[in-house]
């Protein structure tokens, strides 16, 4: 399959597939005119990479995630933790930013209490 096959398959840029191969997450081969070949089983691994992406992981994570994914699309045991690990790294993230919206939504309120009006 051709990059613009691929990317027509997936609805993933051509920049992206690049991309994607540059990092390590989609292999090719090239022909000998110098364009690129992606096997037959390319555009799932595409969409694995989207889904994983999509979940906020970095791709050097997704390139060691990669193999261990099955036919189903679940992750093997064998990097269950490093998933575990980012969505802890999510969950405190996310407790951050609520404690920064608690403090900013007293600023705004005690601002509006100050000046007298309500706040919105």
């Amino acid at each position: 399959m051709k990059i613009g096959e691929l990317s027509e398959v997936t609805g993933t840029s051509v920049r992206l597939l690049r991309y994607y191969e540059e990092q390590g997450l989609l292999a090719s081969h090239r022909l000998a005119s110098g364009h690129r070949r992606y096997e037959d089983g390319a555009p799932v691994v595409v969409r694995r990479i989207r889904s994983f992406l999509d979940a906020g992981l970095p791709t050097r994570v997704i390139r060691e995630l990669l193999p261990c994914v099955g036919v189903d699309g679940t992750v093997d045991g064998c990097r269950l933790e490093t998933l575990q690990d980012h969505l802890r790294g999510l969950d405190d993230r996310i407790s951050a930013l609520s404690e920064a919206r608690t403090s900013l939504t007293g600023l705004i309120t005690a601002t509006y209490a100050r000046e007298g009006s309500a706040a919105p």
